[in-house]
């Protein structure tokens, strides 16, 4: 195994504006993980209640500590915490009536000397409290987001656990997908022309697969619409469409398992969040975009055009501002988004090595992308 990359400096902690509590709601897009996660107003913050642990692991990336530099990428992004002055109820309509107010708190306090520490009360399964962690929505920069999210690992208790605990989550391993393969689909939604609504497939669904129905259900999350040039009638992306995100979500998880190989932690009940545009007009001009961006970093190292007095030529000058400003657009149209989540249960592990179990799952997961790769390309 590589040795840790070297230290760097702090990167900038990204700004937000602070949730108004009057405007959060539920989180209308959440197929997995507990209830009780929240989103502002315009859906571009997520709200989710935590332990501390999760909270330190979260402020440890995002100051750059280099035991985990490598996984920065591939976490959303991490504006802070809040504490939610009152009860807030099960999420519904009017859950957040009860809500006092929000203070801010400071992100870095919850590292204190970059140790994940453990749960204040361990042997609680669920998050509560009112200290919550502020994330970016992943799925809010999608008009239409295609959401699965696959639980990684082989061991589903952490070392705090007590034996009946142990019991309980080696048995659900046992007859779950999970011990077998390292992943569970534990839930995903697919959005479904017809009904104008996404068709949610809960997790039961995924506890009752077997090993070898996992193809189906990443065949049921990535479903082929028929290669013409009109919408679809039913769920899927045309070929042309779909292999492209296939193939990004792929090279994305063969990223984060080469970024966790060279990271020595144990994550437990920690997923892989996959996103993907669904409307094909959009999947077609974030496609479209992307192929545009890598055209112009091919040729942007080459020499500027020089007319006659040597001088760059008015009209190039012009293109690059337009090529500003389309890239800025293209930043707001993606094609797919590949996260690792939910650290509650995540911890440095120095001199343990990478998590076994994580990587098999990733290793799993790769293979289920090249086989739907395969079916796809097939006539």
């Amino acid at each position: 195994m590589s040795g840790p990359p070297p230290p760097v400096s702090p990167p900038p902690q990204p700004t937000a504006p602070s949730p108004d509590p009057g405007a959060l709601r539920a989180l209308a897009a959440q197929v997995g993980g507990h209830p009780g996660v929240l989103a502002t107003a315009d859906g571009a913050l997520v709200v989710k209640p935590c332990l501390p642990r999760e909270r330190a692991f979260y402020a440890l990336l995002a100051r750059g500590d280099p035991r985990a530099a490598r996984l920065r990428p591939f976490a959303p992004l991490f504006y802070g915490t809040l504490r939610l002055e009152g009860r807030v109820p099960d999420a519904g309509a009017g859950a957040l009536a009860a809500l006092g107010g929000v203070a801010a708190v400071a992100a870095a306090a919850d590292a204190e000397q970059g140790l994940v520490p453990a749960p204040e009360d361990a042997n609680k399964d669920e998050c509560s409290g009112t200290r919550s962690i502020v994330l970016e929505n992943v799925a809010s920069a999608f008009a239409t987001p295609n959401i699965l999210d696959i639980k990684l690992g082989t061991v589903l208790y952490d070392d705090a656990a007590g034996p009946e605990k142990k019991a309980r989550m080696l048995e659900a391993a046992r007859k779950t997908t999970s011990l077998a393969t390292g992943v569970r689909l534990t839930g995903f939604q697919v959005y479904d022309p017809a009904a104008g609504a996404p068709a949610i497939t809960p997790k039961s669904y995924g506890k009752a697969l077997t090993a070898g129905d996992l193809p189906a259900g990443v065949r049921r999350f990535f479903p082929r619409a028929p290669d013409d040039d009109g919408a679809p009638a039913g769920p899927g992306l045309p070929r042309a469409l779909l292999l492209p995100v296939l193939a990004g979500v792929l090279a994305d998880v063969r990223a984060v398992r080469a970024a966790l190989a060279a990271t020595e932690l144990r994550m437990v009940g920690a997923s892989l969040l996959v996103v993907y545009e669904a409307d094909c007009a959009r999947a077609r001009a974030a496609l479209e975009s992307a192929a545009a961006v890598r055209e112009r970093e091919d040729t942007g190292n080459g020499e500027m055009d020089l007319d006659a007095e040597g001088e760059e030529d008015e009209e190039e000058e012009g293109e690059d501002e337009d090529d500003l400003e389309s890239d800025e657009e293209e930043e707001e149209c993606p094609l797919y988004a590949v996260k690792l989540i939910d650290f509650a249960h995540t911890r440095l592990a120095p001199g343990e090595g990478p998590d076994e179990g994580v990587l098999k799952g990733l290793d799993t997961t790769i293979r289920l992308l090249e086989g739907r790769i395969k079916e796809v390309e097939s006539p």
